[in-house]
């Protein structure tokens, strides 16, 4: 078992009261995977003061210089790519595949941001009279705070972190409690790629405490938040009260819409993979399908066939395609999505059970879960799951699809799968979603171009990735220069 510490001004402290907890392996729960510390309101004040102290020198030096630093970083965390993989998926239990994807991912983003650092800055803007000069900067907004999510422990505090840094602020970091250890590996990596101490600070505690204090603190100028809409919805109002930057990127109740004209292979294909994939754990994860009488039997019919070949096991044993859920809790309330949904009208057609024979014994897994006949009022059309279960909705017409597609409250990743140009076009403009995909999975993103939701899926200000994401941790300056007189 590992036994870790905050990371709070280059160095590895434990909290303020030395308590601690353990995290076990969601696929095996006899095995205790790492310990960490209970950190409270203090712990996350000294974070934020080192924050303070560091924050200006970082913030001197030039973007290039700081973005060697998240280059070298990239080239550490990717020396040991297959380490961290096996540790994530011991920890939160997604497949060695996504694993190290998951990885890779981070090591890119670092990459990215790392190499963009030579063109960070401001432009020129022609004046409208003669020997004056108009341009802008982009300067850093000072600490900034991240509150990050379990199910992608790597992924997403590497996008938070890489622009943040790279534009000049100090950053403390909350990660979820229940993987907590891959973000301590990224404070690892940047520590040893030069960071000046101070500029990242890693405080592992509960939203309660840690949370309220970085949302509360005055000198947290800007917080980043990824996770369910009711925490989002309490941390933006506790920002808003003193004005303070927000970035909040939530839930969703993901379409694919099926039209009569789609390729079913592909469709099976992935609204399985969007599905099933990540044991259905990702905010861009498809739960609804929106299919066109035509061809709502023929695709049922295949759908159910491929849930019934998918392979549920331990991330960790060859050929495994889904893992358990992350906690016991996560489990128990997919399954309570399927018994409501039954209990609303909607026909179990696959799956709907845990999972607790053989490598399965001992681990919070499910079946992948396929459900018919859902109407558009029922709770399991309308509210996330968070877990490997699709519900069918059958529709008359792509009119019908898009409206059945855009009643929900959310509004983060939608997908269509047709052959006809003119309607994927229809789609991609009427579609309220902030991430559009035509005949692609609805999970997946490209790392250089930005990311974010719409409605109650994101306070839909600042993006996330891609160039845009240097948006939201930095700010412009605009500067006026008359030298007619010199």
């Amino acid at each position: 078992m590992d036994k870790n510490n905050n990371f709070i001004n280059g160095k590895w402290v434990p909290a303020h009261g030395e308590a601690t907890f353990t995290v076990r392996n969601p696929a095996d729960t006899r095995e205790v995977v790492a310990e960490y510390p209970v950190s409270g309101r203090e712990d996350a004040s000294r974070a934020i003061e080192a924050a303070v102290q560091s924050q200006g020198a970082w913030a001197a030096m030039t973007p290039v210089a700081r973005g060697r630093i998240l280059s070298k970083a990239s080239q550490i965390l990717e020396g040991r790519k297959d380490r961290l993989a096996e540790a994530l998926t011991r920890e939160e239990g997604k497949t060695l595949g996504e694993s190290l994807g998951e990885v890779q991912r981070a090591v890119d983003i670092f990459r990215f941001y790392g190499g963009i650092s030579y063109v960070l800055g401001g432009r020129t803007i022609p004046h409208d009279a003669p020997n004056n000069l108009l341009y802008t900067v982009r300067q850093p907004l000072g600490v900034v705070a991240m509150i990050t999510p379990w199910n992608f422990p790597i992924a997403i505090p590497a996008w938070k972190l890489a622009p943040a840094l790279l534009c000049g602020n100090a950053v403390v970091i909350k990660p979820a409690s229940m993987a907590p250890g891959p973000a301590l590996e990224v404070a690892r990596a940047l520590q040893e790629a030069g960071l000046p101490a101070g500029v990242l600070n890693v405080v592992i505690g509960e939203g309660s405490t840690v949370g309220t204090e970085l949302a509360s603190h005055p000198s947290v100028v800007a917080l980043s938040f990824t996770g369910s809409y009711p925490v989002g919805d309490k941390i933006y109002q506790q920002l808003a009260g003193r004005m303070a930057r927000a970035q909040m990127e939530m839930g969703s109740k993901n379409p694919t819409i099926v039209l009569s004209d789609a390729d079913l292979d592909l469709a099976v294909n992935l609204v399985v993979r969007a599905g099933f994939g990540l044991t259905g754990q990702a905010c861009t994860a498809t739960s609804r399908v929106i299919v066109e009488r035509p061809v709502l039997g023929e695709f049922t019919e295949r759908l159910v066939r491929r849930a019934a070949t998918w392979k549920v096991g331990p991330g960790l044993k060859p050929g495994a395609e889904m893992g358990p859920a992350v906690c016991e809790s996560q489990l128990e309330a997919n399954l309570r999505h399927v018994t409501q949904a039954i209990h609303d009208g909607a026909r179990l057609l696959y799956g709907g059970q845990r999972l607790q024979e053989g490598d399965c014994a001992h681990g919070y897994f499910m079946q992948p879960t396929v459900l018919g006949e859902v109407k558009p009022h029922m709770k399991i059309a309308r509210e996330e799951v968070f877990g490997p279960v699709v519900g069918i909705q059958g529709v008359d017409s792509f009119d019908e699809a898009i409206a059945a597609a855009n009643s929900v409250e959310q509004g983060l990743s939608a997908s269509i799968v047709t052959r006809d140009l003119k309607k994927a076009m229809v789609y991609a403009d009427q579609i309220e979603a902030g991430v559009v995909k035509i005949n692609q999975i609805s999970t997946g993103l490209a790392l250089q171009a930005p990311f974010g939701g719409v409605k109650k899926s994101s306070t839909d200000s600042f993006r996330e990735q891609g160039t845009e994401g240097l948006d939201f941790y930095s700010r412009l300056k605009t500067i006026y220069l008359d030298y007619s007189a010199s």
